[in-house]
């Protein structure tokens, strides 16, 4: 069953909406206005979006700029309804990245037909981007055609880490296009006085360093080893062959840049102007995401992750478990109730 969201400040008309798509058998979830949306859009995970433009607190425009901006919304189809039917209003939408326009008052079978053609395109892409994932074998089998490459596949260096070695460091020349092949690793910003700041912690099937590699730049981060590890060489040349020589990859890459920097806008924004609870909560829900599971990882890059001193982060740690949000045993974190994290309050 599809979950809808819908956001709309007119109580009449979303109880309309919400009316039908439920006799359609949709699961339908709702907000009041833009602020809230997008915090039931983060705790919900809906399938579509529909929402109104002119509301207040924050504007439909505002919802779609702050939820296409996020990792964990930006796929997600968002449709816009709106009373007003102006050129204008539409193509700003659309420059947003709205995936179509309902105008009220809307027919039924026409908003049913819009919400059920925008859910079967999503899983056809959500499908094909499954079966092009992010293996290096799938990049190789792009690149087989490439004279310059054609024994990448049989000339590919594994390299071990041990837990804590250093992969490569910021400010040094890029040499290869590096992919986890298992263990986790860990990206971050050192600081003049020696400080972590986490940016991503990299998984099996994550490309790392492709970014200095793009700008011919040095490497605006540095990497290691969070536990025992096999990285994957792909050397620079042949990164390059692979990626400017195909047109296919390349777009594949720069979907990966521009996902890469939306996570580090949201990242600072966390930073910013997020508490210390809250920026905690949103660290252990990010990985409990990825790892599906429980939570083992040094205290001090739990802390580097949340941007916080290690003593603070033990502490918010011991909050949590005494609330019954999470329990530890042994250093390992389990999360109990991942909904209540989800929703930290700021």
């Amino acid at each position: 069953m599809s979950k809808v969201l819908i956001i709309e400040d007119n109580n009449d008309v979303r109880e309309n909406l919400k009316e039908i798509l439920m006799l359609s058998n949709y699961h339908v979830v709702e907000a009041e206005n833009g602020k809230i949306g997008v915090e039931v859009a983060f705790a919900e995970h809906p399938d579509i979006i529909l929402c109104d433009i002119m509301m207040p607190e924050l504007d439909g425009y505002g919802v779609l700029h702050i939820l296409s901006r996020d990792q964990r919304t930006a796929d997600i189809p968002f449709l816009f309804l709106s009373a007003k039917a102006e050129k204008e209003d539409f193509r700003k939408g659309m420059t947003l990245g709205a995936d179509d326009y309902i105008t009220k008052p809307f027919d039924d079978v026409a908003l049913l037909a819009t919400v059920e053609s925008r859910l079967k395109k999503s899983e056809r892409l959500r499908k094909a981007s499954s079966q092009q994932s992010g293996s290096l074998e799938y990049f190789i089998d792009e690149a087989r055609a490439l004279e310059a490459i054609r024994h990448l596949s049989e000339n590919r260096e594994v390299r071990h880490f041990r837990k804590k070695d250093i992969i490569f460091k910021e400010g040094e020349h890029p040499r290869w296009l590096y992919y986890v092949e298992s263990g986790m690793v860990k990206i971050y910003k050192t600081s003049d006085d020696g400080r972590e700041l986490i940016v991503q912690m990299a998984q099996p099937g994550d490309f790392l360093g492709f970014l200095a590699l793009f700008q011919d730049a040095l490497y605006p981060e540095s990497a290691a080893s969070v536990e025992d590890c096999a990285i994957k060489l792909v050397p620079r040349a042949d990164f390059a062959a692979l990626v400017f020589g195909n047109r296919d990859v390349n777009i594949r890459f720069i979907k990966m840049l521009a996902s890469h920097v939306a996570e580090r806008e949201q990242q600072l924004i966390e930073l910013a102007y997020h508490s210390v609870r809250r920026r905690v909560s949103t660290a252990l829900v990010h990985l409990y995401d990825q790892l599906q599971g429980p939570i083992q990882l040094l205290r001090e890059d739990l802390a580097a992750i949340a941007g916080t001193a290690k003593e603070t982060l033990i502490r918010t740690l011991t909050d949590f478990k005494n609330e019954g949000f999470i329990d530890i045993h042994d250093g390992v974190i389990t999360v109990i109730k991942i909904e209540r994290l989800r929703n930290m309050p700021n």
